[in-house]
Parts: structure tokens; C-alpha cells; sequence
């Protein structure tokens, strides 16, 4: 009937900055049983890639997606439901489309 999530403002991809709090909601309506992860990546000119900089974890209602939020900096969002604390931060980043991109343009540019 609740459903608890990872809170945190700054987690640097390792560990929350200012510590690792939960919140909960209820896990009644479709709409509103996610946990949310959200990642924020920053276009570094000289190279022409968006660099990982931080996550933000919350219990607030999620829009899955890629949104470019400044000039600079992007963000992009991960929904979970699976369960209890699934929003840890870890998971997403792996699984980001642009962390695949960016490995992918670093080895060229290495060749």
C-alpha cells in the first residue's frame, strides 16, 4: 500500500552528498507508484559530449524522458515501480543512453 524511495538532492554516483534520506507515497493509482532518478549530464565544449555531473532521487511523480533544461545541461529521467528503494542511483546510470554514447565517442576518439 506504501511505497518508499531513495531521497536525495546531490548523489554524485557514489554516495549522496548531505545524506541519504526516504520518503513514501501511496501505491494506489497507476499514475503515481514510481520512484523517480533523475540525471543531470553538462556538455563539455571542448570534447562535445554531456558528462554525468549529478543525480537527483525523489518520491515525486514521474515523466520519463530527456529534457534539455539549460543550453548546457541536461536531464534525464527514470521512472521505477519494481520495488521498495529501487531509485538507488546506480542502476540508471548504467543504462543511460548517453553513458553508452559517451563511452562509445571516447573509444573513437582514442582510435
Amino acid at each position: 500500500v506504501i511505497r518508499y524511495c531513495n531521497l536525495c538532492n546531490h548523489f554524485d554516483g557514489n554516495r549522496c552528498l548531505g545524506g541519504m534520506r526516504r520518503c513514501w507515497k501511496f501505491n494506489l493509482l497507476l499514475t503515481n507508484r514510481s520512484c523517480t532518478t533523475e540525471n543531470f549530464y553538462f556538455n563539455d565544449r571542448i570534447t562535445g559530449l554531456y558528462l554525468f555531473r549529478y543525480s537527483r532521487l525523489s518520491c515525486k511523480r514521474c515523466g520519463q524522458g530527456m529534457f534539455q533544461e539549460f543550453h548546457d545541461l541536461l536531464r534525464e529521467t527514470f521512472c521505477c515501480i519494481e520495488r521498495n528503494y529501487c531509485n538507488d542511483g546506480l542502476t540508471t546510470l548504467e543504462t543511460s543512453s548517453l553513458y553508452f554514447e559517451d563511452i562509445k565517442e571516447k573509444k573513437e576518439l582514442n582510435d
